[in-house]
C-alpha cells in the first residue's frame, strides 16, 4: 500500500528552525516526483517545492529559508525550515502520484491538485 507520512512539526519561536520528515512506504520515494506543500487557515494549500531525483524546485518566496534533504536508505525526504516567521504558521503536507506517477518534476512547480497521495499532515506553529 503506498503511503506517505508527515512528522516533525511542532511550535517554534520566529526565527526558529524546524526540520519535516516525509516517510515513505509500499514505494521507492526517490524514483518519483513528491511535493511539499503548506495550508494555512483559510487559505489554499500552497506548493513549497516540487523535489524529483535529478532537481529541487522551490516556491520563489521560499528559496533560500527552505532546504530539501533525503534519505534514500530510509526512504525519506526531509524539509529544513530556517528563519521561520508567523505567517509559515501553517500545516505541512508531502505528497506524491503526480500526474499517473511521474519520475520528473515539471518546469512550472505544479499545485496541489496535481498530487493524487497525500499524507495526513504535521502542524508548524510559528509564536512568540
Amino acid at each position: 500500500q503506498v503511503q506517505v507520512v508527515e512528522s516533525g512539526g511542532g511550535s517554534v519561536l520566529p526565527g526558529g528552525s524546524l526540520m519535516l520528515s516525509c516517510a515513505a512506504s509500499g514505494f521507492t520515494l526517490e524514483d518519483f516526483a513528491m511535493g511539499w506543500f503548506r495550508q494555512a487557515p483559510g487559505k489554499e494549500r500552497e506548493t513549497i517545492a516540487c523535489v524529483s531525483t535529478r532537481k529541487v524546485d522551490f516556491s520563489a518566496s521560499l528559496k533560500g529559508r527552505f532546504t530539501i534533504s533525503r534519505d534514500s536508505a530510509g526512504n525519506t525526504v526531509y524539509l529544513q525550515m530556517r528563519s521561520l516567521k508567523p505567517e509559515d504558521t501553517a500545516v505541512y503536507y508531502c505528497a506524491t502520484d503526480l500526474g499517473g506517477w511521474a519520475r520528473a518534476c515539471p518546469s512550472e512547480l505544479p499545485a496541489a491538485a496535481d498530487f493524487a497521495s497525500w499524507g495526513q499532515g504535521t502542524q508548524v506553529t510559528v509564536s512568540s
